[in-house]
């Protein structure tokens, strides 16, 4: 379970990016995180994944208490998350089959799982074909199902997608996230911070809203409607 409990992050001249906020996230729950650009969704982004403290309040993942997270538990922790950002961040001078593979070698599995899960994933992205292709060969679509394998690769609890359809057009913007509703049935727990009312509102699943750092809105089965 995700927690978060009367978190505020407080930047550099007291500016507020969060409130306040709390909310739960169950185990195997696609939970979608919405708001205007501003509104504070990164920010949750960047606390879930440790890259940032927050100012107040508590955060819990599962087991670790983020607050008392120690840089010596920084890489155990990271392996139950994957993550997609909106810029795939893919490395340029790897092929495919590396930029997946790279992720299993910083987590230190062996070569032999390195070349049973790698195609296994690539498989389930529609991209075993290009796995010795290098990402400069590739359009925007297949790149982001390669940051979506990489993520995807050493199996994490949670997956978190920051805006990954911010650069794709409509018929890739749903095959991405046609691939987040498959991981999400395989049992992962996937949060989705978006602005994109369209595909927040045909999913039809959790919608935690924010407006200026704080929930205004928190639903079951929500809709993306603000003002």
């Amino acid at each position: 379970m995700i927690i978060f409990q009367n978190v505020t992050k407080t930047y550099n001249h007291n500016a507020v990016a969060l409130d306040k906020v709390s909310f739960k996230i169950q185990p195997g729950e696609f939970a979608s995180i919405v708001g205007r650009s501003g509104a504070g969704k990164s920010t949750v982004v960047k606390l879930l994944i440790a890259e940032e403290q927050p100012t107040k309040g508590q955060i819990f993942f599962g087991t670790y208490e983020m607050n008392k997270l120690k840089a010596n538990e920084m890489p155990e922790f990271r392996r139950h998350i994957g993550v997609i950002f909106q810029e795939f961040r893919l490395l340029a001078k790897k092929t495919v089959f590396e930029n997946v593979a790279f992720a299993l070698e910083v987590a230190g599995r062996p070569e032999r799982e390195i070349k049973e899960f790698v195609p296994q994933v690539l498989d389930m992205v529609a991209l075993r074909d290009k796995m010795l292709n290098f990402p400069a060969e590739l359009s925007g679509g297949e790149k982001q199902r390669v940051a979506l394998a990489r993520a995807m690769v050493n199996r994490p609890d949670v997956i978190i997608a920051d805006e990954p359809t911010g650069n794709l057009d409509p018929f890739n913007t749903w095959e991405v996230i046609k691939l987040l509703l498959k991981i999400n049935e395989l049992g992962s727990t996937v949060i989705l911070a978006t602005h994109d009312k369209e595909i927040v509102n045909a999913l039809g699943h959790r919608v935690v809203t924010l407006e200026n750092g704080k929930v205004v809105k928190d639903e079951e089965n929500g809709k993306f409607i603000i003002g």
